[in-house]
């Protein structure tokens, strides 16, 4: 699984012309489930991100959590993150896990970061048209895969 993961000041979803989700400070995490994904990759990447200390402190370092400051977590899934580029200039995403993989995992992900969390997170709707607004706060944005696990 990887993830995009940016520290916002508000991030929205839409599906035609109709909010669906919205934060306010939080963080928006984009979701990209591949083929041969488990609950473990769901699990570690939920404390991952839950954990993450990129949100300022008192003294303006990066050194709490979204936990820390009370934040808001919205999740979208999107299978272009499992994008290849190796040949040509049309991505392949032949890595991409299929629906019947991708819909429990992008669900378990969601799941699991609210219990590791305490925070109601928001989602987009698997597969739908999306529109996806937000203000990249910093900007800060972080990109995490399990398979690395770095």
């Amino acid at each position: 699984m990887r993830l995009v993961i940016q520290r916002v000041s508000q991030a929205s979803v839409t599906v035609a012309s109709e909010t669906v989700s919205s934060i306010d400070k939080g963080l928006l995490i984009l979701v990209g489930v591949e083929k041969g994904d488990t609950q473990d990759d769901v699990k570690w990447l939920a404390g991952k991100a839950s954990g993450l200390r990129i949100f300022d402190d008192e003294d303006g370092v990066m050194n709490r959590s979204v936990v820390d400051v009370g934040g808001g977590i919205l999740a979208v899934s999107q299978f272009t993150l499992t994008a290849s580029t190796r040949k040509g200039n049309r991505p392949s995403y032949i890595r991409a896990a299929g629906h019947e993989t991708a819909i429990p995992l992008y669900d378990a992900f969601c799941k699991e970061l609210e219990a590791v969390s305490g925070i109601s997170v928001g989602r987009g709707i698997f597969g739908a048209d999306m529109k996806v607004s937000l203000l990249n706060d910093g900007p800060v944005t972080i990109i995490i895969d399990s398979r690395l696990r770095e």
